[in-house]
């Protein structure tokens, strides 16, 4: 099925629609093995285009029954049929198109355009899903309105749902019927969305604070029903922050949201019908953990608020995907940190970022926020265009200041709505509130990699004097050799001997307690004056104010400081997680610092003792950093001798500290109640990470207290903290918890997906015959992307003794994974390769390994989306 080699889409190419779609009229005849697909276009010739430019319809896997034009069948040599679709051309300036088309969507295992999931019909349109569906200008600059008609046999599919407000129904001959929806808003096709289906409605109802009446339906299996409370309280919330928070209210009649199993991603916000990963919709304590409850209220948000960042004003072209990713991002992450997690949100995400963003943005996928080229558009969908997109926003709020940033984007939304637009568009309205000049900041658009940033400071005791001296620069990255400075908000502040915050004084401006310097040259220096002692510690990014490498050549003394006294949630974390970071490099380049690890426990037992320090805090504060985030700090490195040394520190600094992790222990029966708070979710969250300390140092009794947890939990959260805890335990529990789970949960999948995770991920025994074992399990599914990275993604990411073993055996056998997944699913196969790609970083008999079956890859008949990621990984 290798496709030809996919000429590159570039931004400097782009060019506006030659022709305006008015109106567009589809009428589905719904059937799993062949729907029919008629649609009406109704065209007008752009002006300024040239009299008879050819007008291109995509298309993709589509079978042509009737092409009319104006109500006549054109010539042929009026139309091209070709890899891309069809090409009409001596168009006069208005025209009707009549298309119909057969589509098979029980074949469809790529989960793109029309599919069946479980028992229902529905769809994925972006990126380029919609042109599976029926020939059309597939991108995302055309935008028009929709009239859908559905029919389908009435008992099959009772349901029958699509974009917009349903303005018809009623029954057919035959036991069939049919339902019409209109969406009053012009959008563009790959918002377009139709479910039909068996399925069970939990409704409520939410009222805007202008009084109009919004009708909320979450549409589920109907064993599925109990399990939706959740999801509905939390778009309520996200409903009314979006109001009070950013001045946006909703605009149809319903707000429908449906849960199906099948699905390439988390989510889609189609205008009014949002399809989501049923992962991302199904909660109950005793099936769900305070993770996947975060999670759950976090996407219904994204996906909310993407009704006016991303559907009422959209992107112009695909390589402007992060106006509507990032600013999205962004607006989530302000809505669960406001509403849920607070303080630890912000250590989340940097965890997140530095764990997965910034090794793509040092590996061979590298690629600016807003892309200038690419092959294939869903390998686009990337943390770079998502949550580093994201960080730009904040730092564009950071530097702006928050009254001007809630200006702009309310005068971004006035100005640009039913539009097509940019980053750029973004940014100038930005720059025109604040009245700055962001030329500068544009780079953070245009530039990939992340910035390396290295500070030092001076302090004159007799002038009272700190000098901070910043230099920036950012390594070669594909297709970007020469790098360029960008502009770095850089927020700090002074803590004295005492723990206080320390006042001084920037040039021009009034005395402080933190400050922001604008870093915009590769070389600059700052003076903070009116100090009237010395700065025992500097505490650097406050709030993780940009997304750059720091290193800040601070000692031991200084930040073990910043741990006890530093009031900034993220910074302090910070200052743990390099003390931490330096202790496991110390082992893997030559011998165990133990003055370092000495001064850790220290530390450590402080916090133990500290009654002070929030739950949720303390759990992050003894977390170590991980895997993924430790290998950055190698230009090449033995990743099991990483996993070694990590594990080695962690029980040298915790050992010591057994009884105190007891003592530090929250009460189990009082938190063990699935509540979704914040205080209980962090005295779970302590709970599972005292325990899972315990049992990694061998702590007495700690197997045993663990099982104990499990067998009495009442709440996934403190099962699933049990179970992770005994995973790499060699003790005969762990396999007699985890058998008890898969027979309790056997028939759940998402609850199943689970263990599957816990037995791909586990080191122990022989994983290369637990993993067969796994993927012949009757619950394993090579057609559902969830069952898929619930094991392959593990098995990669935690595994390192059997993924990485030394006669690549692992590597092997993951190519070979990902070569069949390519057969039904290219964008999940294209998504699992990526660990693949990073054989630069391993140490060279490894890399060698992982370089060969790479090779491999590349020999087979690859689709479009795989090629794309080895072809890249391979490019020297």
């Amino acid at each position: 099925m290798k496709d030809a080699a996919p000429s590159m889409v570039l931004l400097s190419e782009y060019r506006a629609p030659a022709w305006r779609v008015e109106h567009l009229d589809l009428r589905f005849d719904l059937d799993p093995s062949q729907t029919r697909v008629e649609s009406r276009i109704r065209v007008r010739r752009a002006e300024g285009s040239q009299p008879g430019v050819a007008l291109r319809l995509h298309g993709q896997d589509l079978e042509l029954l009737r092409l009319e034009v104006d109500g006549n069948e054109p010539q042929p040599s009026d139309v091209v049929n070709d890899d891309d679709g069809l090409l009409l051309v001596g168009l006069p300036d208005t025209a009707e198109i009549t298309l119909e088309t057969r589509i098979r969507p029980e074949a469809n295992t790529a989960l793109e355009g029309l599919y069946v999931s479980g028992g229902s019909l529905c769809t994925q349109c972006e990126a380029e899903g919609f042109r599976r569906i029926t020939y059309f200008p597939d991108r995302p600059d055309v935008l028009t309105r929709y009239r859908v008609r559905l029919e389908a046999d009435a008992a099959r599919y009772p349901v029958l749902l699509a974009n917009g407000n349903r303005v018809d129904a009623g029954p057919l001959p035959g036991g069939r019927h049919f339902a019409v929806w209109e969406d009053p808003f012009p959008k563009p096709s790959y918002l377009f969305a139709l479910v039909a289906g068996d399925l069970a409605c939990v409704s409520d109802r939410f009222t805007t604070r202008s009084g109009r009446e919004v009708a909320l339906e979450v549409y589920v299996e109907h064993h599925n029903r109990e399990r939706c409370d959740h999801a509905l309280a939390s778009l309520k919330r996200a409903m009314s922050y979006d109001e009070e928070a950013f001045g946006r209210e909703y605009d149809l009649d319903v707000y429908m949201i449906v849960a199906v199993d099948d699905f390439n991603m988390g989510a889609m916000e189609n205008k009014g019908l949002n399809l989501f990963n049923a992962k991302y919709v199904l909660a109950s304590p005793d099936t769900a953990t305070d993770d996947d409850y975060v999670h759950i209220e976090s996407v219904i948000a994204h996906e909310y608020f993407h009704n006016w960042s991303g559907n009422r004003v959209t992107c112009r072209d695909w390589f402007q995907l992060s106006l509507k990713e990032g600013l999205t991002v962004f607006r989530d992450q302000e809505f669960t940190t406001d509403c849920t997690l607070f303080g630890v949100k912000r250590i989340d995400d940097v965890q997140r970022l530095r764990a997965f963003q910034f090794p793509e943005d040092a590996g061979p996928l590298a690629h600016p926020v807003r892309p200038d080229r690419y092959a294939e558009i869903n390998n686009f969908y990337t943390m770079t265009v998502y949550e580093k997109g994201a960080e730009v926003i904040r730092m564009l709020r950071t530097l702006i200041g928050r009254e001007a940033f809630r200006r702009g984007l309310d005068l971004y939304f006035e100005r640009f709505d039913g539009q097509a637009v940019t980053t750029d568009d973004f940014v100038d309205v930005m720059g025109e509130v604040s009245e700055r000049d962001l030329g500068l900041f544009l780079r953070w658009y245009t530039q990939a990699g992340t910035p390396r940033v290295t500070a030092r400071t001076r302090f004159d005791a007799q002038t009272g004097v700190l000098q901070v001296d910043l230099v920036q620069h950012t390594l070669p990255t594909p297709g970007q050799d020469e790098k360029h400075p960008v502009h770095i908000p850089v927020r700090l502040a002074l803590f004295g001997g005492d723990g206080r915050r320390l006042a001084a004084q920037m040039v021009d401006a009034p005395e402080a307690a933190e400050w922001v310097l604008d870093l915009t040259a590769e070389r600059q220096s700052f003076r903070l004056q009116g100090l009237r002692e010395a700065p025992a510690a500097v505490s650097w990014l406050r709030g993780f104010s940009a997304p750059v490498v720091l290193d800040a050549g601070q000692g031991t003394e200084e930040l073990a400081h910043l741990v006890a006294f530093d009031d900034d949630a993220f910074a302090r974390w910070d200052a743990a997680q390099t003390l931490l970071r330096r202790a496991v490099i110390a082992r893997v380049e030559a011998a165990a610092d133990e003055s370092l690890e000495s001064a850790l426990t220290t530390a450590v037992a402080a916090l133990l003792e500290d009654s002070l320090v929030d739950p949720v805090l303390l759990a992050a504060l003894l977390e170590l950093p991980s895997h993924r985030e430790l290998m950055e700090s190698f230009a090449q490195a033995d990743p099991v001798s990483v996993d070694q040394a990590r594990r080695a520190v962690e029980k040298a600094v915790f050992a010591p500290l057994a009884e105190r992790l007891v003592a530090r222990t929250p009460d189990r029966k009082r938190w063990d109640d699935g509540a979704f708070t914040a205080e209980a979710m962090g005295q779970r969250r302590l709970l599972n990470r005292l325990l899972a300390l315990r049992v990694a140092v061998g702590a007495e009794d700690a197997l045993a207290e663990a099982e104990g947890q499990y067998r009495e939990a009442r709440s996934q959260t403190l099962a699933m903290g049990a179970l992770a805890a005994v995973n790499e335990s060699t003790d005969p529990v762990r396999g007699e918890l985890l058998a008890d789970f898969e027979r309790r949960y056997r028939n759940d999948p998402l609850v199943l997906d689970k263990w599957f995770a816990l037995e791909a991920g586990s080191q122990v025994g022989d994983g290369f015959a637990r993993l067969q074992r796994l993927l012949e399990h009757p619950g394993f599914r090579w057609s559902n992307p969830n069952r898929v990275r619930a094991v392959l993604g593990p098995f990669m990411a935690q595994n390192h003794r059997h993924f990485h073993q030394a006669d690549g055996a692992g590597y092997q056998r993951i190519a070979g994974y990902v070569e069949h997944l390519d057969t039904l699913n290219p964008q999940t196969a294209a998504r699992l390769a990526q660990p693949l790609t990073r054989w630069r970083r391993l140490d060279p008999a490894r890399s060698a390994q992982m370089h060969a079956a790479l090779e491999q890859l590349a020999a087979k008949d690859l689709s479009r989306d795989l090629d794309d990621v080895v072809a890249r990984a391979l490019a020297r």
